[in-house]
C-alpha cells in the first residue's frame, strides 16, 4: 500500500556526529560485501551489532552464498533490494527472499541456517542488519518470518519521497515489524531531486543513516554515497531531516539501546564470555539447535 502523507514537524533535528566508511570484506563462502557497522561500533550503536551491504552484478562475487552456519543470541534482518536468496534452517523453515522482501530471523538459543543465491546472473543487492536481543530473551526458541515486498507498508511525501517502513513507524505509518524492548525503526527512503524528508525519532534511540545511491545533506553536512552517518544523541532532539539535491536512496535505522554487556565471538553474541564458551561447546556437540 502506498499513499501520500504530510510530514510531521521536526523542530530540533539531529546532526551528524561521525561519518563512517565501510570496510570491504567477504563472508560465507567468499561473498564480497562491505561491512558498514563493525564490531568497534556496537556499543555506540546499541542495539545494532552489524550492518553489511552487498551489491554486485558479477556472479563470482555472490554465487557461493552462505552455506550452513550457526547463530545464537540475536536477530538477523536481511533486506533484499535486488536478487533471489533461498533460506533454509535447522528449525525446518524455508523461504525465498526476492526483490524488495525482508527475512527476519530470531536466532535465540540457536539456529543453523543457509542463505544461497537462486540466480546465476544479474544484480544481487541488499543489506543484512544484526539486532541484539536483551539478556532475558537470548535463549528463546528460534523464529523466522519472510516478509514479501507487497507486505511492507509504503508512503509518499508531498515532495515525492517514497518511504518503505520495514520496522517501527514513521510519520504515522506503522511498519511490517515491531520489537518491544529494542523498538527498531528501519526505513528505506527513495528521494527524487530537490526533496526533503523528515521523521520523528525517540530521543533515547541510537540512529544512523546509510546512503547507497547519490548523496544527502544532514544538518548542513553532506553525506556521500556508500557512507554511514552516526546521528548525534541530544536529549532535546525530536527527529531527523534529510535533504537531497539529486536523486538518492538511503536507509535510516534507529533503536532503543539495551545498555547490556556485548560479547561477540563470530556468529554468537551473548553477555558474558562463559555464555560464549557454552555456545561454542553446544555447537561442537551438535546441540546448539535441533537439527532436522
Amino acid at each position: 500500500m502506498n499513499h501520500s502523507i504530510k510530514l510531521e514537524a521536526v523542530t530540533q533535528p539531529r546532526t551528524i556526529e561521525r561519518i563512517v566508511t565501510g570496510v570491504p570484506t567477504s563472508d560465507g563462502a567468499g561473498v564480497k560485501l562491505t561491512r558498514v557497522l563493525t564490531q568497534n561500533l556496537q556499543q555506540r550503536l546499541d542495539p545494532f551489532l552489524m550492518l553489511d551491504n552487498f551489491r554486485s552484478d558479477d556472479p563470482n562475487d555472490y554465487l557461493a552464498g552462505f552455506p550452513d552456519h550457526p547463530h545464537r543470541g540475536f536477530e538477523t534482518v536481511t533486506y533484499m533490494i535486488a536478487g533471489r536468496m533461498r533460506h533454509r534452517d535447522s528449525a525446518g523453515n524455508e523461504g525465498l527472499l526476492k526483490n524488495g522482501g525482508v527475512q527476519w530471523m530470531t536466532a535465540g538459543r540457536g539456529v543453523i541456517h543457509s542463505e544461497m543465491p537462486e540466480q546465476e546472473n544479474g544484480v544481487m543487492e541488499g543489506f543484512q542488519l544484526w539486532l541484539n536481543l536483551p539478556a532475558r530473551r537470548k535463549m528463546i526458541p528460534a523464529w523466522y518470518r519472510d516478509i514479501p515486498s507487497s507486505e511492507i507498508p509504503e508512503y509518499t511525501t508531498d515532495d515525492g519521497v517514497m518511504v518503505r517502513v520495514i520496522a517501527g513507524s514513521s510519520n504515522g505509518v506503522a511498519g511490517a515489524m515491531t520489537r518491544e524492548q529494542t523498538e527498531p525503526i528501519y526505513l528505506d527512503i527513495d528521494f527524487p531531486a530537490d526533496s526533503l524528508f523528515s521523521t520523528a525519532l525517540p530521543a533515547a534511540h541510537n540512529a544512523f543513516v546509510y546512503v547507497y545511491r547519490g548523496e544527502l545533506a544532514i544538518g548542513g553536512t553532506q553525506l556521500a554515497e556508500n557512507r554511514m552517518a552516526i546521528l548525534s544523541n541530544m536529549p532535546y532532539a525530536d527527529g531527523v531531516v534529510l535533504i537531497s539535491s539529486g536523486p538518492a536512496r538511503a536507509i535510516l535505522v534507529a533503536g532503543n539501546p539495551l545498555g547490556e554487556p556485548i560479547v561477540q565471538h563470530g556468529p554468537f553474541v551473548m553477555n558474558t564470555r562463559d555464555e560464549i564458551f557454552k555456545a561454542i561447546k553446544d555447537f561442537n556437540e551438535g546441540c546448539l539447535a535441533e537439527i532436522r
